[in-house]
């Protein structure tokens, strides 16, 4: 059965929930304007908005495109386009250039093209090649959106495609698997990774059987292997999808006679049902393989995958730990994750009806009856999100990157290393599973902390609100507080700390600063306390702080002091535990 649809309207708490967790992050006035909607209205503002294509990176350079024309002489080196391919993907998650009324769409749709990667993720050197970065890219943005589209456009065939994908033929050496001389590296991970998994984690029975992965066996990879052996990177980016219009791998002879692949049938296990996977003869040349058979046995193999309701549940536990919660018991994993299982598969393996379903659900918003846990501030943020959306909260500008690519590159280069040492290598996972917060049981999220991580999380906040130019134009404090508040608000600091946690904390029922009263509050009176004591510092000592506040921000005589005590308050409310969770 499907989740439980939340119908009465969302409110500043859960608006900001919702926001924080389908896109790169909300401003102040967004979260306000979507406290007013029902989840549903809400999911049709995020999801029912016909979206502009991005505008194409440019090479500064040159000044113009290179991913679809390719490079000449004139061109930066490669592994500087690599890193402008970087800074563009971030200016997609910003929406930079996007209407207001299409700011949050376009983000998130971003954060699902994000969440791709995340599953079928790539490494930055060992694809090492900026144009099959971005069309590897492009290709998760063109299936983000699925629910209005063909048929054909569905995770489940966008897992095919990724199989000839010229990054992931890089990253798991697609293009070394021949005829005869099977490479195993892609195959394995399909299945462990990118596809039906190894069941739930934490609850595996032991091994009995050398080789039996509990959902499939080392002969079905062995047998994958072959079925998806005789493809090579297509450098010159010339051989086109006809479903996508994007370039894709090739294969080795010639598109009549795919020379290199194994075209003998392939034997599965009795995971698979012992089915086997054999060329259609109507699409072999005489007795020789073609680009259309070799691609039509992959077909076959994904189909097999697929069949098996394993793999959508799993690929939903993948859903479920990036925008919900990293904790899935068995409980859980028999009531909702089955129940977003049924809604992918019943419509035809489509992402984004399963993202609405959840995004509606009262589980999300903890509004079902006998929820007992918290998903509201349950996350820790990655370097990412802690980034973007601090970024978009305050409205930091960055350069043009059509009118000045070379400084929007100057400054995204410095945001890439900023969230190098917070912890995350962007394009750059240790491994193929892709980034470990993701997916490695059981830390999961809380591999974004440590002591050193934790320090340069503070610093990257010190450097925002401290005006460091090298990550964007300076946040004007005053101006925000000005533009956002009531001065009713602004002028009093015990309410102006109230209203700012709302936004930028994640739990925030009934705050008081009063330690009697806080039974009921999200956070205790001496974590307010400690915002309104870091706040009111000033370098003279006033006798009533609070007071002094309200005649500053009133009578701006002295606004190098209001400025000083609002970065104060930021640094306190940013720096603080909550802020790092959403």
């Amino acid at each position: 059965m499907p989740l439980t649809e939340l119908t009465q309207p969302l409110g500043t708490k859960r608006a900001a929930h919702l926001l924080h967790r389908a896109t790169f992050g909300p401003t102040k006035a967004q979260i306000d304007a979507f406290a007013g909607n029902t989840p549903a209205q809400a999911i049709t503002q995020l999801f029912g908005q016909t979206l502009p294509d991005p505008e194409l990176p440019l090479d500064p350079e040159t000044g113009l495109e290179w991913v679809i024309s390719g490079t000449t002489d004139a061109n930066s080196g490669d592994s500087d386009l690599q890193e402008f391919f970087k800074g563009w993907f971030l200016g997609q998650m910003l929406s930079l250039g996007i209407s207001d009324s299409q700011s949050l769409a376009y983000s998130a749709r971003e954060k699902i093209v994000f969440f791709m990667h995340t599953v079928l993720t790539t490494i930055q050197t060992k694809v090492d090649n900026s144009r099959s970065l971005y069309f590897q890219n492009q290709l998760f943005r063109l299936f983000a959106l699925d629910k209005t589209l063909a048929a054909t456009f569905n995770f489940k065939e966008l897992t095919k495609k990724v199989c000839v994908d010229n990054a992931m033929l890089r990253l798991l050496d697609g293009n070394l698997n021949v005829k005869g001389s099977p490479n195993e590296n892609y195959a394995r991970e399909l299945h462990e990774l990118y596809s039906i998994g190894r069941g739930l984690e934490g609850t595996l029975p032991p091994v009995t059987e050398p080789g039996d992965y509990f959902l499939f066996k080392e002969l079905d990879v062995q047998e994958a292997a072959r079925v998806l052996s005789g493809w090579n990177i297509d450098d010159t980016f010339s051989n086109i999808d006809p479903d996508t219009n994007l370039p894709r791998g090739i294969v080795r002879g010639s598109a009549t006679n795919a020379s290199s692949h194994d075209n003998t049938p392939k034997q599965f296990s009795e995971r698979f049902n012992n089915i086997t996977i054999q060329a259609d003869p109507l699409l072999l040349n005489g007795t020789n393989a073609t680009e259309e058979s070799a691609l039509d046995e992959i077909s076959q193999l994904i189909e097999s995958i697929y069949s098996k309701p394993e793999t959508a549940k799993n690929i939903c536990r993948r859903i479920y730990r990036y925008f919900v919660y990293h904790s899935i018991d068995a409980t859980l994993d028999a009531t909702v994750i089955e129940d977003m299982a049924a809604t992918f598969a019943s419509s035809g393996y489509k992402l984004q009806p399963v993202l609405e379903e959840l995004f509606k659900s009262e589980h999300f918003y903890e509004a079902s009856a006998g929820v007992d846990d918290d998903n509201f501030g349950g996350i820790i943020k990655s370097p990412l999100d802690l980034m973007t959306g601090s970024y978009r909260f305050f409205n930091v500008a960055l350069p043009d990157p059509i009118a000045d690519p070379a400084g929007y590159y100057e400054q995204t280069g410095n945001m890439i290393r900023t969230l190098s040492s917070m912890g995350m290598h962007f394009y750059e996972p240790f491994d193929v599973a892709g980034y470990d917060a993701y997916h490695q049981f059981p830390i999961y999220h809380r591999s974004w902390i440590s002591t050193n991580y934790l320090t340069e999380r503070y610093q990257f906040i010190r450097n925002l609100i401290a005006q460091n130019q090298e990550l964007g134009d300076a946040v004007d404090l005053i101006a925000f507080v000005q533009n956002n508040f009531d001065n009713s608000i602004a002028s009093d600091a015990q309410l102006l700390i109230i209203e700012l946690a709302k936004y930028l904390l994640p739990v925030n029922d009934n705050l008081t600063f009063d330690p009697a009263s806080d039974d009921a509050s999200g956070l205790t009176a001496e974590r307010l306390n400690y915002f309104l004591t870091a706040f009111l510092k000033s370098p003279q000592i006033d006798p009533d702080p609070e007071a002094s506040w309200t005649f500053r921000w009133n009578n701006p005589v002295d606004m190098e002091v209001v400025r000083r005590q609002l970065e104060s308050l930021s640094n306190a409310m940013m720096q603080s535990p909550e802020y790092q969770l959403f």
